[in-house]
């Protein structure tokens, strides 16, 4: 593989090993979710959550149900995001991970509503949520529905805050347009990989508005930083011990935590069974 900074060529095995970040120049390149959880969660502790959630054709845009088929094709995904439970070094938390192979990583329906009820249930059950933020923002094909997900997420941080459960926010190159409006800068701690692009429109758009050359390393996590857009940068391998610290130091003084697994086993055969669909399937919710 090539990297995309540097431009030398890659052994895929040293790759691997390197986390996705090149040997020679330090670029964290792009990964998928499984790659994301083999580092960053104990073995065999992942249990997939609301997987049954298929997209719709809620405005019946053309040619949508092919892309979404492709797009499931190329990543092995049913969307842009998978979410569940796991364990890392030992402590219980709740996790999603976007792909931004999946349709630019795009916010459609599914997406907000997995991501919606990933957070309510760590407010209800008082579990810690993680989450890897990559994506181009809201999926247009799914027009109003796709906004509407921005609202809908940020209500269901809202309710984290409210019960005193943290968020943790991952973002990883790149993050722009709804996801950054919305959940991605609603973290208690939101914190970014080295060399992420941060923002809501793309330097290309900003410069051409303003038809002014932007600084050297705009909206890149380092930018982000100084101007106080995100709180710290985390290097990939050093992720799984940033994220057990913060665990601790957070849910020190939730009295109920950490949660007996059986709970999330009970949680996962609820949804199972159930037949909530997310908004525009089959009608308005």
């Amino acid at each position: 593989m090539e990297c995309t900074h540097c431009k030398i060529n890659i052994d895929n095995k040293i790759l691997e090993e390197n986390l996705c970040v090149c040997p020679e120049c330090g670029t964290h390149l792009r990964m998928e979710p499984a790659q994301r959880l083999a580092y960053l969660v104990d073995k065999d502790s992942f249990l997939e959550l609301y997987k049954n959630l298929k997209s719709a054709n809620p405005i019946e845009m053309e040619g949508y149900e092919e892309k979404i088929s492709a797009a499931q094709e190329k990543t092995n995904m049913s969307d842009a995001v998978i979410t569940g439970y796991c364990t890392i070094e030992k402590r219980p938390a709740l996790i999603a991970l976007m792909s931004f192979a999946f349709m630019g990583g795009s916010m459609g329906s599914v997406v907000g509503e997995k991501i919606s009820r990933l957070m309510l249930t760590g407010a209800a059950e008082a579990l810690p949520v993680i989450i890897y933020a990559t994506s181009g923002g809201a999926r247009m094909q799914e027009g109003l529905f796709s906004l509407m997900q921005m609202a809908k997420t940020s209500s269901a941080a809202a309710e984290m805050d409210k019960a005193g459960i943290p968020l943790f926010i991952m973002l990883c190159d790149p993050v722009t347009g709804g996801v950054t409006a919305s959940f991605a800068m609603l973290g208690d701690l939101i914190c970014a990989e080295p060399g992420a692009l941060i923002g809501f429109a793309g330097p290309r758009v900003i410069e051409g508005t303003i038809r002014q050359k932007l600084p050297e390393g705009f909206q890149r996590s380092e930018f982000q930083l100084q101007k106080g857009f995100v709180d710290c940068i985390v290097p990939r391998k050093e992720q799984r011990a940033f994220f057990v610290k913060m665990i601790d130091a957070h849910m020190q003084s939730v009295p109920s935590y950490p949660v007996k697994r059986e709970i999330l086993f009970d949680l996962k055969n609820k949804e199972t069974h159930e037949q909530r669909k997310p908004e525009g399937e089959n009608g308005k919710r």
